[in-house]
C-alpha cells in the first residue's frame, strides 16, 4: 500500500446512520466500475457524521491542529481486481464546517469537500446534530445505549465488522477526473450501541418513496484516527450513471 496523502485527527464523534435501500436505486448512485454490496437482500448506505480535532498532515508529531464537523452519504459497495472482489464504501458526497478541506481537499488533503454549516448539541451520550449546506440538509438525533435492532445486522459485533471491512472510501476527485480513495485507519476501533430519536435526510428523502428505509445506528468516540489516499487497489471506473 502506498500512502500518497493523509492526516491524523482525534476522533471526538463519529455517527454511522445506516438505510436499507433498494438494490437498482443504490446501484444508479454509483459511476461505472462499482456495484452495491448486498445484505439480505438489500443494498446498504448511509450517513457518516465526523466529529474531528487535533487535525495535522500525518508526518507531524503531538495533539495540535484543526477542528472540524464533516459528513459523507456513502453506499457500501464491491469492485473487481486481479486480485479478486474487493469491499468498501462509495462516497457520493462530503461536507464539512472547515475551510481547509474544503480549499485543500483533493489536494493537500485527501478527499473533496463541499463547504456547510452545522449545528452540535452533545450530552454525555446525545448527540443531535444539523447540517444545512444549501442544496442539502441533514437532521439526526441520537442517543447512546439501548437494546440492539437492525434488519441488517444480526448483533452490533456483526456491523462493527462490516463497517471496519469498507475502511476504503472512493469518491469523485476533485474536476470530476476519474475518482480517488481514501481510507480510515485506527488502531483503537471501538463501537457503540445508539438508538435514533429521529433523523430527516435531504439525500435519502430524495429517493424513490419507499426505496430508502432507517435500518440502525451505532457510535465511535475518543478515537486517533489517520485518513490517508492510498494506491492499494487500481480500478477503471468512469464518473458516469452506472448502465450508461
Amino acid at each position: 500500500m502506498t500512502i500518497i496523502r493523509g492526516v491524523r485527527a482525534q476522533l471526538r464523534r463519529r455517527l454511522l446512520i445506516t438505510y436499507r435501500v433498494e438494490p437498482e436505486v443504490a446501484a444508479s448512485l454509483l459511476p461505472t466500475g462499482f456495484r452495491p454490496q448486498i445484505v439480505d437482500g438489500s443494498a446498504v448506505a448511509g450517513v457518516c457524521v465526523l466529529g474531528l480535532e487535533s487535525i495535522r498532515p500525518s508526518w507531524a508529531r503531538g495533539r495540535w491542529g484543526l477542528r472540524s464537523e464533516n459528513a459523507a452519504h456513502r453506499v457500501a459497495v464491491e469492485w473487481d481486481t486481479a486480485d479478486g472482489v474487493q469491499k468498501g464504501v462509495f462516497i457520493v458526497g462530503r461536507h464539512s464546517s472547515a475551510w481547509h478541506p474544503v480549499i485543500f481537499g483533493g489536494r493537500l488533503f485527501p478527499g473533496v469537500h463541499r463547504r456547510a454549516r452545522f449545528e452540535i448539541e452533545e450530552g454525555d451520550d446525545r448527540y443531535a446534530v444539523t447540517m444545512d449546506a444549501g442544496e442539502h440538509s441533514l437532521c439526526a438525533d441520537v442517543e447512546v445505549g439501548g437494546a440492539w435492532s437492525s434488519s441488517l445486522f444480526a448483533s452490533i459485533d456483526e456491523a462493527s465488522d462490516f463497517y471496519r471491512a469498507g475502511r476504503l472510501g472512493w469518491s469523485a476527485a476533485r474536476g470530476g477526473r476519474g475518482v480517488e480513495s481514501v481510507a480510515l485507519t485506527t488502531d483503537a476501533w471501538r463501537v457503540e450501541n445508539a438508538h435514533l430519536h429521529s433523523v430527516s435526510s435531504s439525500f435519502f428523502d430524495a429517493l424513490p418513496a419507499g426505496s430508502a428505509v432507517f435500518d440502525s445506528v451505532v457510535v465511535m468516540r475518543d478515537l486517533p484516527l489517520t485518513l490517508s489516499d492510498v494506491r492499494e487497489s487500481r480500478i477503471d471506473a468512469v464518473l458516469s450513471p452506472a448502465g450508461t
